[in-house]
């Protein structure tokens, strides 16, 4: 895949993480809940904190904090994704959706202090954090990653035993 393929897959994910937060921020009010189907609502929340609103009421050094760190990563992630090979599509997807969503969470940091989340799934009462595209890009980057590096040295070693 070309590098500036790679970037492209990652500005698709910031350009629909952005619009859809937008539209969220301008037609859901804030912790109103539109059920869009038994499982999953729209809910508009404002994150302060990382993950799982970790550090959301830290008083606002967290902010400073997590723009730093997901600035840094990003800038990981750009020079990282440039290096690959052509031949490493797995990892390529993995990075540059992980790439994407970081930056897409950085704007809203960067912009609002805060990172606009506004799907939330639940099952009865139980209910999981709301999150927004950006996340869902991570969370998926993430297990592509995982599942990349683990079958990576598997397909060596199988490729090593063929030779044998």
């Amino acid at each position: 895949m070309p590098v500036y393929l790679r970037y492209t897959i990652s500005t698709l994910v910031v350009v629909f993480d952005q619009i859809t937060k937008i539209i969220a921020d301008r037609s859901i009010e804030l912790y109103q809940q539109i059920e869009v189907l038994p499982i999953l609502n729209w809910t508009l929340h404002y994150n302060e904190g990382a993950a799982f609103s970790f550090l959301s009421s830290a008083g606002g050094w967290q902010r400073y904090l997590l723009t730093g760190i997901s600035a840094v990563v990003s800038i990981v992630l750009v020079i990282w994704l440039a290096r690959l090979l052509t031949s490493e599509r797995v990892m390529i997807w993995a990075l540059a959706l992980i790439l994407g969503g970081a930056v897409g969470n950085l704007i809203d940091r960067v912009l609002y202090g805060h990172v606009i989340d506004f799907i939330q799934v639940h099952w009865n009462q139980s209910y999981f954090p709301s999150f927004n595209i950006a996340d869902s890009a991570i969370t998926v980057g993430t297990i592509l990653l995982l599942w990349a590096t683990f079958t990576e040295g598997r397909e060596d070693q199988e490729e090593d035993r063929s030779d044998a």
